[in-house]
């Protein structure tokens, strides 16, 4: 009996709740929206609250309340994770109101909204650009903001993120070998770009293996008259990789490499001379 008391009791305060909802969502009165949208917003229904806020705002215009509520209204999007939605409103107020009481929170949080809404890294990859960017322009805008460290954090995230997407196309072009054209060259070429943009990536080892392993089967076949040009880039590659990580995880792989080159070459070298 009391579980079923219970139950009533939480359906009837549930009824209730949308019957006021309901109230309010049909009034006319722009303050008594107002009012219960922000009501709704401390009470965690963000739905509720940014429903009423859109249908209020044009009316809100040139208002002391246009400014909080157009923030609110981004506020409650984002904590709901509608995060491009919010990203539209945090950038409409800060462009609106670029000396608003919110406006360094409002630049912040539309970056990190972007940041939050980043693509996984084998697909597209605009939003993390934009994010980077937005980011970017709060450091400028902000730069002794208390979110600045943060910000900073954020963006090496994204940058780690599109790294990492380079990291895959290497991969790809290494594994696609001499499958319909040099993919070993673009491997050697994306490598490099990526090490170049992304120069204290966590994958940079792993870029500058694929790129000694490139040279090496490049060398391996190539045509006999450039066996030992490419089999020295492949001896150059080993000692990049060893000055840039002298206790590597790939070591012991890239001495093999190297070994191989090695020989390769003092016998070209031999056979030329001979010859």
């Amino acid at each position: 009996m009391r579980v079923k008391f219970l139950y009533l009791l939480v359906l009837i305060i549930a009824l209730s709740s949308c019957g006021e909802y309901n109230k309010v969502l049909k009034s006319t009165d722009i303050n008594l929206k107002y009012n219960y949208a922000k009501k709704y917003f401390d009470e965690k229904k963000y739905a509720r609250t940014y429903t009423l806020l859109e249908d209020i705002l044009p009316y809100l215009k040139n208002t002391p309340k246009e400014s909080e509520g157009l923030y609110l209204l981004a506020q409650a999007f984002f904590y709901d994770k509608d995060y491009p939605t919010a990203t539209q409103y945090y950038i409409q107020y800060y462009l609106s109101y670029p000396k608003g009481e919110y406006a360094e929170m409002a630049r912040f949080n539309a970056a990190y909204a972007m940041y939050l809404n980043s693509s996984d890294p084998r697909l597209d990859q605009t939003s993390t650009v934009k994010a980077l960017q937005n980011f970017q322009d709060f450091l400028e805008s902000y730069p002794q903001s208390d979110k600045a460290q943060e910000a900073q954090e954020y963006m090496f995230g994204l940058q780690e993120k599109l790294a990492y997407k380079e990291l895959m196309a290497c991969q790809l072009y290494y594994n696609l070998g001499d499958y319909m054209g040099n993919n070993y060259e673009s491997c050697i070429i994306t490598a490099r770009e990526a090490l170049k943009n992304y120069a204290y990536t966590k994958y940079a080892e792993e870029m500058q293996m694929l790129i000694l392993k490139s040279r090496y089967e490049l060398a391996v076949k190539s045509v006999e008259e450039r066996k030992a040009s490419r089999f020295r880039e492949v001896i150059d590659e080993y000692f990049n990789y060893t000055n840039m990580f002298p206790e590597g995880q790939f070591l012991k792989e890239a001495t093999k490499y190297y070994q191989i080159a090695s020989t390769a070459v003092e016998k070209l070298q031999d056979s030329s001379e001979g010859a």
